[in-house]
């Protein structure tokens, strides 16, 4: 049952993930940087700092007891972390939300697996076990699958007028949207680094009270801290080189609708990361595919979702046909990853023991200075 419970919260966190841009479509006579960052502050600030304060008891305490090496690796994989959210957002800017999050976030679960056996030095050994050969067939589905979803895009592109594009998503651009999107999956990746740099810090908030469930929060904190200085002071620069500073103050925008429109989709965003940890504490032995997991239910509700938002409105069956072949190959390079982490996660058999025989067994003296290995 516990296991059940960790995929529903991992379901909960992808609903969360695939939803979040929708309020920021709601926002008027904004630029993208000034939206972004005031819906960052909320998702990469306020709302981790309020939701681990009520979650860990002595968040502050915890976080002043942490060794400074756990504080520094998870802040810096947040600060590579913040360049995949940062261009997220772009990414869905340019291919909507079904293509967007089908690419960046098949990339993201293939290398958020990948990688740490890479930085790790373990490649090697991950070629030579059946683990290791399971996860590789994922990444080759999950770039097929993206190929697939790139060449549905090329055929959305040229089947309709630019009239049409503009309709159903604002400012498609297959090839600077599959650039980004790229880029995105693969620094996304980060966080899962982040998160298991940061488990000396999750011990701490146990040790101060924490449910176990909730002591990735005090992780969050920090990788977000990370996650909130790359994506601000790009949006600040992309504020003074395109003079939208004045999107703040600009009486003739709705400021208090925007404002809460990107509180909103910040909050939607922060809860991804905060029903994943709670998932990744219930899967138990099967802990390792929650981030497969995760990226899987995110790429199926956004996916849903762009089909509700009529993204391939005018696209014909045979196009349609191809990005949802792409979309199932990425969706199904997940569960492969999945299973090679789960046959990686295998104890490997024990030799067979001698048949024990009928004969007394002799006299052992004492041992002393038994060493415990544990």
């Amino acid at each position: 049952m516990a296991v059940i419970w960790g995929v529903i919260l991992h379901a909960v966190g992808g609903f969360a993930s695939g939803s979040f841009y929708l309020p920021y479509k709601k926002v008027k006579g904004w630029a993208w940087e000034s939206y972004w960052l005031v819906g960052g502050i909320v998702s990469w600030l306020i709302a981790p700092i309020v939701l681990g304060a009520l979650t860990v008891p002595d968040l502050l305490g915890v976080l002043q007891e942490a060794s400074t090496s756990d504080l520094l690796w998870s802040y810096i994989w947040g600060a590579l972390w913040g360049f995949g959210g940062l261009t997220f957002g772009l990414a869905m800017r340019y291919l909507g939300l079904s293509l967007g999050m089908a690419v960046t976030l098949g990339l993201c679960a293939v290398f958020g697996t990948v990688m740490p056996p890479i930085w790790k030095a373990e490649f090697g050994q991950l070629m030579g076990s059946d683990s290791g050969r399971a996860v590789l067939m994922g990444l080759v589905v999950c770039v097929a699958g993206i190929l697939i979803c790139g060449l549905a895009g090329v055929m959305k592109e040229k089947s309709l007028s630019a009239e049409e594009k503009r309709a159903s998503i604002a400012e498609f651009d297959l090839r600077k949207g599959l650039l980004v999107a790229i880029f995105s999956g693969v620094m996304s990746a980060c966080m899962s680094f982040g998160l298991d740099a940061g488990q000396g810090i999750a011990e701490l908030a146990v040790q101060h009270g924490a449910d176990p469930l909730y002591k990735n929060n005090a992780i969050l904190v920090v990788i977000l801290l990370g996650g909130l200085t790359t994506n601000g002071l790009w949006c600040l620069y992309l504020n003074f080189r395109n003079k939208t500073f004045s999107d703040y103050t600009n009486v003739s925008a709705p400021i208090a609708r925007n404002i809460f429109f990107c509180a909103l989709a910040g909050l939607t965003w922060y809860l991804q990361f905060f029903f994943y940890g709670m998932g990744d504490t219930q899967l138990g032995d099967f802990r390792f595919s929650g981030w497969t997991l995760h990226m899987a239910f995110i790429i199926t509700f956004s996916s849903l979702w762009g089909l509700y938002l009529h993204e391939w409105r005018g696209a014909n069956r045979l196009t349609m046909r191809t990005v949802t072949a792409g979309i199932v190959a990425v969706v199904l390079s997940t569960v492969i990853v999945g299973y090679g982490n789960y046959l990686g996660s295998q104890p490997q058999a024990e030799a067979k023991a001698p048949a024990p025989s009928s004969a007394p067994a002799p006299e052992v003296a004492p041992v002393q200075n038994v060493v415990d290995r544990h």
